[in-house]
């Protein structure tokens, strides 16, 4: 079921109470939101879930100190990296932050590329348990012991649906599958399909490129200034806090898990660059199936020298 958010009786008649900026990585969400700031009154309300974490911005562009000063920014540094974040969490501070941002008499425009967070917030959740510590811990025994293909195929046995849709390398989500159905009794594909509920209706702009080869190309050039202002010297410094190892979600993130096994001595600079570019496009390509699959968005092509102006028109119709 979906709600209307509960800021938006602040909202002028006719008029939403935020809008929603997505698009793949490279799109240039960041630079369309801080040239909208410039026309209005406006607080940007994150939706990645790597910028979330302490230390780590270089491989996730994240806006700069200046940036963040001349316009308020939401959810950003928030957590150590360490700790996980989850789009249960994104969705409930967001909600808060859209009334919090509407009282203010500012607009919130939610910014990013998480797809699953964006879609959280707009459907709704499931009713599916919260993690269990202990319970993730014994099944990443057994994945130490066994291998996730062997979990993967324990998983198909008792939820076919959400195995076939998963790489039997997908730890993360193979685990999470498997301790739903632990804590549960019930797959999480037949959880899953039942319907969600608290999401609220707001309006979507999706910065996407009108062809894919101008986004290759600016997904190259961005990996080549991360590696330039020092993604290597940052995951160094992750890596030397003592306390942090690749299968946390932080690690994960493109370009962190590339150049942390690049320092375990995987690999080149060259072998970097190249696993690094092919693992942020297939990021792209995952963000925009997402966003394929929202129809009711409004497209603006990223590639369009006057991208930035389109949106701020478009959020001058909408909010």
């Amino acid at each position: 079921m979906v709600w209307p958010v509960a800021a938006a009786e602040t909202a002028p008649a006719g008029r939403a109470a935020a809008v929603l900026l997505l698009g793949p990585t490279a799109a240039g969400k960041t630079a369309a939101a801080l040239a909208i700031a410039r026309h209005r009154p406006v607080e940007i309300i994150s939706v990645d879930s790597a910028l979330v974490y302490r230390g780590m911005d270089i491989g996730t562009a994240k806006p700069t100190r200046a940036e963040r000063v001349d316009v308020a920014h939401h959810l950003i540094d928030i957590l150590e990296p360490t700790e996980s974040y989850s789009a249960a969490r994104f969705a409930a501070d967001a909600r808060g932050l859209i009334a919090t941002i509407r009282a203010r008499g500012r607009l919130p425009l939610l910014v990013g590329g998480t797809m699953l967070y964006a879609k959280t917030l707009l459907e709704g959740l499931h009713d599916l348990p919260q993690a269990d510590a202990a319970l993730r811990a014994r099944l990443e025994d057994d994945a130490r012991a066994l291998g996730w293909p062997a979990l993967h195929a324990r998983l198909a046995g008792i939820d076919p649906p959400t195995a076939a849709r998963l790489a039997p390398t997908d730890a993360q989500r193979i685990q999470r599958a498997l301790e739903v159905y632990a804590i549960t009794g019930e797959p999480l594909s037949a959880l899953l399909a039942r319907p969600a509920e608290g999401g609220i209706a707001l309006p979507v702009i999706a910065l996407e490129p009108g062809e894919r080869a101008g986004l290759h190309a600016r997904i190259a050039q961005r990996t080549d200034a991360m590696l330039a202002a020092g993604l290597l010297d940052e995951v160094a410094a992750l890596r030397a806090r003592g306390d942090l190892h690749p299968g946390l979600p932080a690690m994960r993130c493109v370009g962190y898990r590339q150049a942390w096994a690049h320092l375990a001595g995987d690999g080149d600079a060259a072998t970097l660059r190249e696993r690094t570019i092919a693992a942020t496009r297939q990021l792209a390509k995952r963000q925009l199936t997402w966003l394929r699959a929202m129809p009711e968005r409004q497209v603006v092509d990223c590639l369009r020298a006057d991208a930035p102006e389109r949106v701020r028109i478009l959020i001058e119709e909408l909010a």
